[in-house]
């Protein structure tokens, strides 16, 4: 299909079939002659496909034999999607003979600080959630409080980590906003100690009322003796005097709820029996 024109004639198409079937034919030529190319690449990226997802289950079940399954779970996939990558570098080059894997790599390396810029806070929350994974100052199954959101940690992806919500509601937060926050791990250690200020009144015997209320505290379920509880006078009020009471529990067996309310109702009682106001 060629245009024919002079200075004075308007220009005109000329319709020829051939040139179209001539380009066709280049076209398929060229197709046939990259086809043992496209099949050995082809080949290529199947075996780095599956090389990738056998060091994915490698790594997570090293991973898991040290009880760190979900960093293996990060780590695998970082490691299969890294194999993938390299073995379709290896394909264009083996497609394209002419170019070089030293360009690929100064291209890559330039898609990567685009992609770095594009995906900014995805790739800081994977960050975050390796170095978390890593260190572990908290792990799946642990009480947390972070921001708003208290509760147990379900999960620690590459993006976010679950926490259920003691009203049973799922929090997702990102890693990056664990990672620069403060946190509070509520089950850190194997104990927890509570506390309660009790208000009493000027005119009642404050030594009598702390004994009350240490014995009350020491005979409620759950409430552990060692260390042992304590009843101390805690500030003079305008109108009463404070006695704040402490008591530890089992972090990990214990229904700290349950145990708290038990002792403010039996304290209640004790002192109402007691005569204390």
């Amino acid at each position: 299909m060629t245009y024919l024109q002079d200075d004075d004639a308007p220009p005109t198409i000329d319709l020829n079939p051939s040139l179209l079937l001539d380009k066709l034919d280049g076209w398929l030529d060229g197709f046939v002659s990259l086809l043992p190319n496209l099949v050995v690449a082809a080949l290529l990226m199947g075996v780095f496909w599956l090389a990738s997802k056998l060091v994915k289950r490698w790594v997570i079940a090293q991973f898991a034999r040290h009880d760190r399954e979900n960093l293996g779970q990060m780590l695998g996939g970082f490691a299969r999607t890294s194999l993938l990558v390299l073995g379709a570098l290896l394909g264009a080059t083996i497609v394209a003979p002419s170019l070089q894997p030293g360009d690929l790599l100064a291209g890559l390396g330039v898609s990567s600080v685009a992609i770095g810029f594009a995906f900014k806070d995805i790739l800081q929350n994977w960050l975050a959630g390796m170095l978390i994974l890593i260190r572990q100052p908290f792990q799946v199954g642990d009480q947390i409080e972070i921001g708003d959101f208290t509760g147990t940690v379900e999960a620690i992806e590459t993006r976010s980590t679950l926490i259920k919500t003691y009203d049973a509601q799922r929090a997702v937060v990102p890693n990056s906003e664990i990672y620069t926050n403060a946190v509070l791990v509520k089950t850190a250690y194997p104990k927890r100690r509570s506390e309660y200020d009790i208000g009493i009144g000027y005119g009642d015997d404050l030594r009598e009322a702390c004994q009350v209320i240490l014995e009350t505290i020491q005979s409620v379920d759950g409430v552990e003796q060692d260390p042992k509880p304590e009843a101390l006078p805690w500030d003079l009020a305008a109108s009463w005097v404070t006695i704040r009471a402490r008591w530890w529990t089992d972090t990990a067996g214990t229904n700290l709820v349950a145990v708290r309310a038990e002792v403010l109702a039996s304290v209640k009682l004790a002192l109402d029996e007691a005569g204390i106001d």
